[in-house]
């Protein structure tokens, strides 16, 4: 049985099942990415709700596994060399998944760097301009009587779309025919952007078919639908999935 009481963060949200791998998480855009390729992967593991509202991402049990204080954060009991690992943020976590099952990450060097480009984009560019729209469209700088700051960010997710409609053309998946962990970063972000931010009519989404068309194949994948619902709304959810189908 591992012990995983060297994890502080196990004192707040206790391992029912410490042979499964660990999730604390919440349902966002990154925390998605995380419970998206588990469901993905079929890897069994037990989810924890992370909640925002009572500000547990700034707790001292969460901050030890991510000081930073943002979600998602796993650990893995069976980790390289069968020892347990922590690890935080959400691109880390996809490529840590991939290697570990040998899924959704090309084995040929090209294709494998190639994906983790697609990857980087999404951390550095796809998530941080759809979210800075998000904060100046739907939350706090709504507000804001100078909307050149939204119209910034407007305009660099529009910029953002046009890379991946022009990456999408003649291509079923960012990488063609494989469905990769990059799709599994970008996509939770499309729709979190024409969604929950209700901004697609302000980024005119519609300008961009293959996006488009491709969040709809995404969000029909059975992994990603149960994905996305994770975590449940109390804690210590219990998660063994089959593998999904690669179609």
């Amino acid at each position: 049985m591992p012990d995983l009481s060297d994890f502080a963060i196990t004192r707040k949200w206790p391992a029912l099942h410490p042979r499964r791998l660990q999730l604390y998480s919440l349902a966002t855009p990154n925390g998605g990415k995380a419970s998206i390729m588990l469901e993905e992967t079929g890897l069994p593991y037990e989810a924890h709700r992370v909640s925002f509202e009572a500000q547990e991402q700034l707790s001292p049990e969460f901050r030890s596994l991510n000081p930073y204080g943002k979600i998602p954060a796993i650990v893995d009991p069976d980790g390289p060399e069968g020892r347990p690992l922590a690890l935080f943020e959400s691109g880390a976590i996809l490529l840590y998944l991939a290697e570990k099952t040998g899924m959704f990450l090309p084995r040929d060097a090209a294709g494998r760097y190639e994906t983790i480009q697609w990857l980087m984009f999404q951390v550095g560019g796809v998530g941080p301009m759809f979210g800075q729209v998000g904060f100046f469209h739907r939350f706090a700088g709504k507000t804001f009587q100078d909307k050149r700051p939204r119209d910034r960010y407007v305009a660099e997710a529009r910029r953002v779309l046009d890379v991946l409609d022009q990456r999408l053309a003649g291509r079923r998946w960012i990488m063609g025919d494989a469905y990769t962990i990059a799709d599994i970063a970008i996509f939770p972000w499309v729709r979190n952007l024409v969604g929950y931010y209700e901004a697609g009519e302000l980024v005119r989404i519609a300008d961009y078919p293959q996006v488009t068309r491709a969040l709809a194949a995404f969000l029909a994948r059975p992994a990603v639908q149960r994905g996305l619902a994770v975590p449940a709304k109390t804690t210590g959810l219990e998660t063994a999935a089959p593998v999904a189908s690669a179609a």
